[in-house]
């Protein structure tokens, strides 16, 4: 497998997990929804699990990762500023989602069992999305 592809899908692993998370305690904490707590551990799980699979090991995507080289690492000023706390659960759903189609989109490269893996997840996040904000209007 080409480097920077093993670079693009470790980072998209990581980018997934961190978004599911901060939207998991955002359901957890402000919303106080149950399911959709569990949801977001069990895809965040789901994703770990594909990981997994994706290496037939952990720590197989390490040798591809370049934290000092990485051009994208310092962030961008827009990424630094959150309106409240809803902001902060619209980016990271949203991080979650495009994470999820990057890892569908590369894995087609090499392992084509697991895009339809990862294009399923990302149809649970659009759900989890949905269930949250109906919820957070009603707050």
């Amino acid at each position: 497998m080409d480097k920077n592809v093993r670079r693009v899908i470790d980072a998209n692993f990581n980018r997934a997990r961190e978004g599911l998370r901060v939207c998991e305690e955002f359901v957890r904490f402000f919303v106080n929804d149950k399911s959709l707590t569990e949801d977001c551990k069990k895809i965040r799980n789901k994703i770990s699990s594909s990981y997994n699979k994706y290496t037939a090991g952990k720590g197989a995507l390490f040798s591809a990762r370049d934290v000092g080289g990485d051009v994208g690492r310092t962030g961008f000023p827009f990424e630094r500023k959150r309106e409240g706390i809803p902001d902060i659960f619209w980016a990271n759903i949203q991080r979650t989602k495009e994470a999820l189609r990057v890892l569908e989109e590369f894995s087609k490269l090499e392992k084509k069992a697991l895009s339809d893996e990862f294009r399923k997840l990302r149809f649970k996040v659009y759900e989890i999305e949905k269930k949250a904000f109906r919820k957070l209007r009603k707050l």
